[in-house]
């Protein structure tokens, strides 16, 4: 895109200010517009059609959030960026998940500014380019974890926060699939093409953590005989993903919120801090804010790191996932393997749906990978290493009523009670199955037309309540 045809609408009531932005973009050869007031913010931009927004959070009449609402309504793709004073971060964070791309703090940086401004067009003309071509997260995420509402909304944020710089806490069990979301959130970054460097902070010791993410000069200690470039350095430009960030040393989580503060590493036995620029996202298989309360975790450092959270749920509460899973997970191995296993039988399925998982995805797949190993064309329950749930509300001894010895014999009364005991199961399991009469009867292993047959026997209606 040519530079001059692109066209920065700067919303401001400090004319100081604004005159101040116009330089900066005037340096950078963009064509700039100034609108003094929400209002006139709102008639220019259908005219104008700007391609970006440097837009005021606080100003009188029509202030930056309602400007940004309506802006967002209408042409939702727009980048919006906003201005506001230290103080009033929380604010910002509200705007990021109304829609804004990213912030600015006063007093602000000039390179920051520009640094700013050059990533919310980058992503503007890669969505005019091509649309067709734009990574999505429904791309990267949905086809890895599955069709359910909780992915839906998982990917609602991740489209939400990827564009901007926010730090991300990305909360969830282990196996439920953090890294994915974190590698989602950089695929869809303006820092896509920058470098995405992991560190599980879970695997290093506590002597070595400090020397992998800040880096050391030579003889900084025993056995460091050349310097080397840290996690920090490495990222540079780019994101940075400590995983299970709750294991960092309280030592090291200090220097880890200067490093984030003073955009600066130092390494070990170095004298003179390393620029960087870097997007921070973390992961934690536990509460974060829990470990504040506890002291385990600087209250400091977890509200710089958590700026945006994204939660993922475990599998068990997000059932609409294991059978897309599980196929996919089938069809993988099936690759892996040169094997043509064609299916899981609908029992083995209903074993899947019923167990706690509590590995969660991670567990799920290797699961099924041992399955597909042992299973020549259908997977069964006798192929999968899980106990099946037991269905809630079987575990029943009948009783006998009376003395029905004085009126019937012991033929009649095991009779009688057999079809106690078969009214009570159908009536459970269709409890369970909140009245899905095909589920039931795969729980049941009888066909469909029997359960149909014993539920008119019984006076049990198509929805599982019972006529007495």
């Amino acid at each position: 895109m040519d530079p001059s045809a692109t066209r920065v609408l700067i919303v401001d009531d400090d004319r100081d200010i604004s005159a101040l932005l116009s330089v900066l973009m005037n340096k950078e050869g963009l064509t700039n517009l100034v609108a003094h007031d929400g209002e006139t913010a709102l008639q220019k931009v259908p005219l104008a059609r700007p391609d970006m927004l440097l837009l005021d959070a606080k100003m009188p009449g029509i202030d930056g959030m309602e400007v940004l609402k309506r802006v967002k309504e209408t042409d939702p793709h727009l980048p919006v960026v906003l201005i506001t004073a230290y103080a009033e971060l929380s604010a910002s964070v509200a705007a990021m998940r109304a829609g804004a791309f990213d912030y600015l703090a006063k007093p602000f940086d000039h390179q920051e500014v520009v640094r700013v401004v050059r990533a919310a067009l980058a992503e503007r003309d890669r969505r005019r380019r091509s649309q067709s071509e734009e990574i999505s997260a429904d791309n990267c995420l949905r086809v890895m974890m599955g069709p359910s509402d909780a992915v839906t909304r998982i990917i609602r944020e991740v489209n939400r926060v990827a564009q901007s710089d926010f730090s991300v806490i990305v909360q969830g069990e282990t196996g439920s699939g953090k890294e994915l979301v974190a590698r989602a959130i950089y695929q869809l970054s303006a820092r896509a093409d920058a470098p995405f460097i992991p560190l599980d902070c879970g695997a290093i010791p506590e002597t070595l953590i400090e020397s992998e993410l800040f880096g050391y000069q030579k003889g900084a200690f025993t056995g460091a005989g050349a310097p080397k470039a840290g996690k920090f350095e490495a990222a540079h430009g780019g994101t940075l993903f400590l995983d299970e960030i709750a294991n960092l040393p309280l030592g090291a989580q200090a220097k880890l919120l200067r490093v984030l503060q003073e955009k600066a590493v130092l390494r070990l036995g170095a004298v003179k801090p390393v620029k960087i620029d870097v997007r921070l996202l973390t992961a934690s298989n536990q509460e974060l804010q829990r470990l504040v309360t506890s002291g385990q975790m600087r209250e400091d450092l977890f509200f710089r790191l958590n700026e945006f959270t994204i939660t993922i749920p475990p599998l068990r509460d997000r059932k609409d996932d294991i059978p897309y899973l599980a196929k996919r997970f089938m069809d993988l191995t099936n690759k892996e393997l040169k094997k043509s296993v064609q299916r899981i039988s609908e029992y083995c399925l209903e074993a899947l749906l019923s167990y706690n998982w509590p590995g969660n995805v991670r567990q799920l797949r290797s699961v099924i990978r041992r399955a597909v190993l042992l299973a020549d064309d259908i997977i069964t329950e006798k192929h999968v290493d899980i106990k099946r749930a037991p269905v809630p509300g079987l575990a029943f001894t009948p009783k006998i009523q009376g003395t029905p010895w004085d009126e019937f014999s012991l033929r009649e009364i095991v009779h009688r009670s057999v079809v106690t005991v078969e009214r009570e199961v159908l009536l459970q399991v269709l409890k369970h199955t909140r009245g899905n009469k095909a589920k039931a009867a795969r729980l049941l292993r009888i066909d469909y037309k029997t359960i149909h047959t014993k539920l008119k026997q019984f006076g049990i209606n198509q929805s599982g309540v019972a006529h007495d």
